[in-house]
């Protein structure tokens, strides 16, 4: 993998007791993505796109980091991988489904069942304490409160939050708040874990803190990870790296990297 780094950890591996291989329909599959947003000037025709017939797989239990500059795609292409937009056109094939095809009401329950989401400023509700913030997509999805809670407070002490659990967000640090949201995007044991600049907010040691967490809990789980982020060091953390530019992928695949538990 390109801008090695001997002194690094290696990204962690997934939990040998699930075998992901065994089961491809937890691939992550994107076929000839398009993505077009509106119209150019007064002309009829569309702007350029956005996303220029991408194809991307991740495969189970892989991270995958996408880089670029600024107005490259890479957070469209989360978008549309995620289920949040809906492509112009092309495939996004999760479990054997085309998600562009699902209504919204199936996408909706897909991105609080199958997909986990941590974003850059952690999107935590103010009002809640920690562990309500963690159980809240359980909740949403009909389990008991106490059930939720449960679940949620396991995820505590493996990420370092014991004894935070009645803490609000704004009783946090930068660090502890990410945490908090990664917790709440595992606690329903998602497939496939979506972050957007998940540590655009922090400095360089707890931006690490966080990756590493991140990393290590979602390997633990079996859940794939996909990171969109501008940093290097962020970028490390992960198994693969992909590089956008202009809509389209410029260098760089999930198969031809590192594999996963190697150093990066």
């Amino acid at each position: 993998m390109s801008h090695h780094d001997p002194t690094a950890t290696a990204a962690p591996a997934p939990d040998p007791t699930r075998d992901p291989a065994q089961d491809p329909a937890r691939d992550l599959v994107a076929r000839d993505l398009v993505m077009t947003y509106g119209r150019s000037g007064r002309s009829s025709a569309a702007g350029p796109p956005a996303l220029g017939g991408v194809d991307v797989t991740v495969r189970a239990g892989e991270s995958v980091a996408v880089m670029g500059p600024s107005g490259s795609g890479k957070t469209t292409l989360l978008h549309v991988l995620a289920g949040i937009l809906r492509p112009t056109g092309g495939q996004v094939l999760w479990r054997g489904r085309d998600i562009a095809r699902m209504s919204d009401r199936e996408r909706t329950v897909l991105r609080r069942r199958d997909f986990g989401f941590v974003f850059q400023q952690g999107m935590l509700l103010p009002e809640l304490p920690a562990i309500e913030n963690v159980a809240l997509p359980l909740m949403l999805d009909g389990v008991s409160r106490s059930e939720a809670s449960g679940r949620a407070a396991a995820l505590f002490a493996p990420l370092g939050l014991a004894g935070l659990e009645k803490r609000r967000p704004g009783e946090l640090s930068g660090g502890q708040a990410q945490r908090v949201a990664i917790a709440r995007a595992l606690v329903a044991r998602p497939g496939v874990v979506f972050a957007d600049e998940p540590t655009g907010a922090l400095d360089q040691t707890t931006s690490a803190e966080v990756m590493q967490h991140l990393t290590r809990l979602a390997a633990h789980t079996g859940a794939s990870l996909v990171v969109v982020t501008h940093d290097e060091n962020v970028a490390r953390w992960c198994h693969g790296v992909l590089r956008v530019r202009d809509g389209r992928i410029a260098t760089g695949t999930v198969a031809a990297q590192a594999s996963p538990g190697s150093a990066r």
